[in-house]
């Protein structure tokens, strides 16, 4: 009994170390911001992976508040710590949300992508939008962003992860900003189409 435990164990690690790398380079939206953290959909996308015995490992580098020139500064120390064959970049709601350049959004999305390709991983671009309020030229300047970076630099992207959820008051938190637990398996469901291809 004890060998069979421990042969279980040598193989648990070893599974672990050859397993393949995902980093999800995020704000609150993916930080699990006001949920428990395995109510997130990036711990949903793990669960998605292992359910399809998938050999890999979301390693989740997502901070509230962040803003694109944060995950510039994070995205070295990310690709060197864990190595990823993947990165997902969620990012850019915060700058828009304090009206910064679509350019200067834009400009730090792509040098994440870049160093992100240059270290080998696929990257996956993930859209965003912010509220109506800021005016139609900056809103559309803004979500424009995201299919005109995808088309420049050939990576899949996904237009707007909250589509079916921002809108949906039984699956947002009173913030109107974040969405609760009801809300995070729709958003693993809109990432994980465009995350399977980018594993084969």
């Amino acid at each position: 009994m004890i060998k069979f435990v421990f042969a279980m164990i040598i193989s648990l690690v070893s599974m672990a170390a050859t397993a393949k790398s995902i980093v999800v380079l995020g704000d609150s939206i993916s930080a699990g911001y006001g949920i428990e953290v395995s109510q997130g959909w990036v711990a949903l996308l793990q669960q998605k992976l292992n359910e399809k015995s998938l050999n890999y490992v979301i390693n989740n580098e997502s901070i509230s508040g962040d803003t694109t020139a944060g995950g510039l500064a994070r995205i070295d120390r990310a690709l060197t710590l864990h190595k990823p064959d993947v990165v997902i970049i969620e990012l850019g709601a915060n700058d828009g949300l304090r009206g910064l350049s679509p350019a200067l959004i834009k400009n730090n999305l792509a040098e994440i992508a870049y160093r992100s390709q240059r270290a080998g991983a696929k990257t996956l671009l993930l859209g965003m939008k912010i509220p109506p309020s800021y005016g139609k030229r900056y809103t559309d300047l803004f979500f424009n962003i995201y299919p005109q970076l995808a088309k420049e630099l050939g990576i899949p992207y996904v237009p707007f992860i909250m589509e079916d959820v921002a809108l949906n008051e039984d699956m947002m938190q009173a913030d109107r900003v974040h969405p609760n637990a009801k809300g995070q398996p729709f958003i693993a469901d809109k990432v994980w189409p465009q995350l399977l291809p980018l594993l084969k």
